[in-house]
């Protein structure tokens, strides 16, 4: 990967591991933006999306890329993972399905690397990005014991609450990965590079990337 000309890093990442906070932390290092789900869906419910509606929104005058980095970004708390602005341009309509959605956010995933430089956490980055020359593809570990424990100081649950959610989440992505990709998450094929979180700080998973990075050039 070139950081010399336009690219896009893609991190999967398992909850609890502090994939996307490594995410967030490898954005501000490279000077970046930081993309992560919430954000795609603050986009699509600000505009309420579709496909055709962002064939539409490109189709205008006026760049519907810009319209969203000057309305939805200024007011996205990555740390909160939530979009707090709610405009007069806001609307309602029937929810997309998880296909659909998974339609709109590949569209929106693919123009936002074909935009600028960036670093993007979700489910299917990897996929998405695939055939784009200067990506460079993450997967952020760790042992259940840590993701327990991260869960349970992040989200204030006790040992057995916190082990259930992160299994249910494990098997909700997993299957979304394979009904959309055809693969694994857990291959690690499909990544360039596959941090273990286990003794190290976010910042420390940082360095190693930036390490790497550093060696490609």
């Amino acid at each position: 990967m070139k950081l010399n000309e336009k690219y896009v890093i893609s991190i999967n990442r398992e909850l609890g591991s502090g994939g996307r906070t490594v995410g967030e932390k490898l954005a501000q290092r490279l000077g970046v933006v930081f993309y992560d789900k919430a954000l795609i869906k603050a986009l699509t419910k600000q505009y309420n999306l579709t496909v055709e509606e962002i064939e539409r929104l490109k189709g205008k005058n006026t760049s519907w890329w810009e319209d969203f980095t000057r309305h939805i970004i200024p007011f996205y708390d990555a740390s909160k993972s939530e979009y707090y602005r709610v405009t007069s341009e806001d609307t309602t309509g029937k929810p997309l399905t998880t296909e659909e959605m998974f339609k709109v956010e590949t569209r929106i995933l693919t123009d936002i690397a074909s935009n600028e430089s960036c670093v993007v956490a979700g489910r299917s980055g990897f996929f998405i990005f695939r055939n784009i020359p200067n990506h460079l593809s993450i997967l952020i570990q760790a042992p259940m014991k840590n993701r327990i424990e991260r869960v349970m100081r992040k989200q204030g649950k006790n040992a057995a609450d916190a082990q259930k959610l992160i299994e249910q989440v494990d098997r909700m992505r997993e299957n979304y990965i394979n009904r959309y990709t055809g693969t694994s998450r857990y291959n690690t094929r499909n990544y360039d590079l596959v941090i273990n979180m286990v003794d190290l700080t976010e910042d420390e998973a940082v360095d190693i990337i930036m390490d790497y990075i550093g060696k490609q050039q």
